[in-house]
């Protein structure tokens, strides 16, 4: 697969940067709720407490939807993010209302195109959890009966009875959700936030939350907001700020990588009948789904911890993409010749626990997380949900089972260099005994 004139991009392939950025913070301002952070998380929540009447201000460092909110593949998952395996292990009994709770935050973002209109090329698809091997195919299976026992429409099935391309043996189906444009899907909640009636403040960046004489102060380099209560929706950046509690999260930089336009005939000869996206079951997943200007977006399988403090401005480093691209001539034969045309990378928020959270640090700061690999589906039901809460007081029973009593977190375990290029090279080592067990069936050499 050729990667030789590959655009690499410090945004996202899916849209170019808005035209429209909001000016920054240039005064001293009051309100009763302020929202730090511009992605999904932050504005639904932003937009949630307009829509209910509240003096909300909402403050990006760069654009709303700058971050990793308009740079994932595009999924829209029905189901809990993080080794669901791992997740019964050590959740069971709360696992049935992570899953009704993933199963709500679908709903509510697809409520959400539906209501503001947003033009995001959404498939009501579904998606699957595909897999490479006999190993990854037995996973999938015990993975559909856990989520089915909690609740889940999830189901197992063939390539054939998935409709998905028949290098796969099967794989496990997630019934609800599907794909879509993210870029255009975080720009259409962008411009319901500026219909809203919220303050936005863009190209602000927040550089401390204190608590003083009964109020949040909020300082930015050239304002300051005095605020009744502040929502922390930082994801991935939260480690900027000193209030963020410890651990919180670990910041995860990921790519992603996208295609030159295929040949409708050649995408029809892969059997992918259902478009549904697709996630392998990896410890650290390969994703590929089809898109609306006949392309492929693929991504993961390797990733990069962040340090604490702001995180830098990243392009993709060009031998990932060409491992990338491996992978998917491995994946997708018949496409070897296609070549890439652009990758882009973003950072993203991994929780110690695997679960999105929810808390308060007291009663005026609230935190929300709710990445792991599912924020687009989950981020805005969340920031909802926060937003409720502050209106009424009590907390939604979804709320409920993310919710922290202590802001504490422990260590997140294997989420350093080594315990990365570890499971990565589990990964590699997998697919190599995999590859040669099929290459010695077929008479030729391993691929991995």
């Amino acid at each position: 697969m050729n990667t030789d004139n590959v655009e690499y991009t410090s945004f996202t392939g899916w849209i170019e940067p808005p035209s429209d950025v909001r000016p920054a913070l240039q005064d001293d301002i009051t309100c009763e709720v302020a929202v730090v952070g511009g992605g999904l998380s932050g504005m639904s929540t932003a937009l949630r407490l307009a829509e209910r009447g509240r003096d909300v201000v909402l403050l990006e460092a760069e654009f709303c939807g700058h971050g990793a909110s308009s740079r994932n593949a595009g999924q829209l998952a029905g189901a809990p993010g993080g080794d669901i395996q791992l997740l019964n292990l050590l959740y069971r009994k709360k696992l049935p209302r992570i899953v009704q709770f993933a199963d709500h935050a679908e709903h509510h973002v697809e409520d959400l195109i539906r209501t503001h209109d947003i033009d995001c090329e959404y498939e009501s698809t579904g998606n699957v959890g595909v897999a490479v091997s006999r190993g990854q195919l037995g996973r999938a299976r015990r993975v559909a009966k856990i989520l089915q026992r909690a609740g889940a429409k999830a189901e197992f099935g063939t390539s054939a009875e998935l409709g998905i391309p028949r290098g796969f043996l099967g794989g496990m189906r997630e019934a609800i959700g599907g794909t879509m444009n993210p870029g255009k899907f975080t720009m259409g909640v962008r411009r319901a936030v500026f219909s809203s009636g919220a303050r936005v403040f863009e190209q602000t960046r927040v550089t401390d939350v204190t608590r003083e004489a009964g109020h949040v102060v909020i300082r930015t380099p050239r304002g300051v907001v005095l605020a009744d209560k502040v929502v922390l929706a930082t994801n991935a950046y939260g480690g900027e700020l000193a209030i963020t509690p410890k651990n919180l999260s670990v910041p995860i930089w990921v790519i992603e990588v996208e295609t030159e336009p295929i040949d409708p005939e050649r995408l029809a000869a892969l059997g992918w009948t259902s478009r549904a996206g697709l996630f392998t079951q990896h410890n650290f997943m390969e994703n590929y789904r089809l898109t609306s200007r006949n392309t492929i977006v693929f991504g993961v399988r390797r990733i990069e911890r962040g340090k604490n403090g702001p995180l830098p401005t990243k392009q993709p480093d060009p031998g990932l993409v060409a491992e990338l691209a491996h992978a998917f001539a491995t994946r997708f034969p018949a496409l070897a010749d296609v070549p890439v045309a652009r990758a882009w990378g973003g950072w993203i928020a991994i929780t110690s626990s695997w679960l999105p959270l929810a808390g308060r640090i007291d009663d005026s700061v609230f935190y929300s997380i709710a990445c792991n690999g599912h924020g687009l589906a989950q981020a805005p039901y969340l920031g909802s949900l926060i937003a409720d809460l502050i209106v009424d007081g009590r907390p939604h029973e979804d709320l409920q089972s993310l919710w922290q009593q202590k802001p504490k977190f422990p260590r997140p375990m294997m989420m350093g260099p080594w315990g990365l290029r570890t499971i990565w090279a589990v990964d590699r080592f997998n697919d190599l005994v995999n590859g040669s067990r099929r290459n010695a069936r077929r008479g030729s050499a391993p691929v991995i």
